[in-house]
């Protein structure tokens, strides 16, 4: 699974056999400039999955479901997850977290027949709680908790489960204890699958780059590249050259002035 967020991206993630695509609410930091994932809308996700939609033939689509469109109330998350699957186009939402509340949550979603996939260890949306971005379940509570949580999430109809910095001997023991696929991010190659932020896999994260992502490509670096050599000929009058303009076939007359097609 990959992050996208647009058509042009969806497109070649699509065309590259790519199963399943998130559109994450990651988008705020890659796309918008945010420092963390809490300023995104259900509107800005909507728009953008959209945009997914409208690139793809054979991904699956997940749409994240952001901060505060589902902790407030069942009737939050019904509304809001269904906008992202009838005006979005998505076929299934993700949310984060583990709790008594989260858990109800997805099990309404899925009872109202919205396909619901959780994401446990580190829950961005959560960032300022957990006291930064660091590895989740490092104790032995806190992972017998993520455990439990990871568990409850299946029996509430979790069709899968992202899990986010955690430490890979448990991602690998809940993976093994659960029926539902795992995808993980920073939690090993014990999970069932994997997803990557777009930008960080084409190093177009041109300031920083996790620890968990591998640079598959240096496309920031080719992008620099080509709009300084492009602004360059431009200011030294190489671009536009005859290659890429257009002429008269015949003369214009203007009146005062008669244009002429070159020789």
């Amino acid at each position: 699974m990959v992050t996208a967020y647009d058509y042009t991206s969806a497109l070649l993630a699509d065309r590259a056999g790519i199963p399943m695509i998130l559109v994450g609410d990651s988008m705020a930091q890659t796309m918008l400039g945010f420092e963390d994932t809490l300023p995104v809308t259900v509107d800005d996700m909507v728009r953008h999955t959209a945009a997914v939609v409208r690139g793809t033939e054979k991904a699956f689509v997940v749409a994240d479901m952001p901060f505060m469109s589902y902790q407030a109330s069942t009737a939050d998350a019904l509304r809001n997850a269904g906008r992202l699957l009838k005006e979005g186009g998505a076929q299934a939402v993700k949310l984060e977290g583990g709790g008594a509340a989260a858990i109800e949550t997805v099990r309404a979603l899925v009872d109202a027949g919205v396909a619901a996939m959780g994401h446990l260890g580190l829950t961005p949306q959560s960032v300022h709680q957990l006291g930064g971005y660091g590895v989740q379940g490092k104790t032995s509570a806190a992972a017998s908790a993520l455990i439990d949580a990871a568990m409850e999430l299946e029996k509430a109809g979790a069709f899968a489960l992202v899990l986010e910095l955690v430490p890979a001997e448990l991602a690998r023991e809940v993976s093994e204890r659960l029926t539902i696929p795992t995808i993980g991010i920073g939690a090993g190659a014990g999970c069932d699958g994997q997803v990557q932020v777009w930008h960080d896999l084409l190093g177009l994260s041109v300031d920083f780059t996790p620890r968990h992502a591998a640079k598959y490509a240096e496309v920031g670096a080719t992008v620099l590249d080509a709009l300084r050599r492009w602004a360059d000929d431009v200011r030294a009058r190489r671009f536009p050259t005859d290659a890429e303009t257009s002429h008269l076939k015949e003369p214009l007359d203007l009146g005062s002035k008669t244009l002429t097609p070159p020789d």
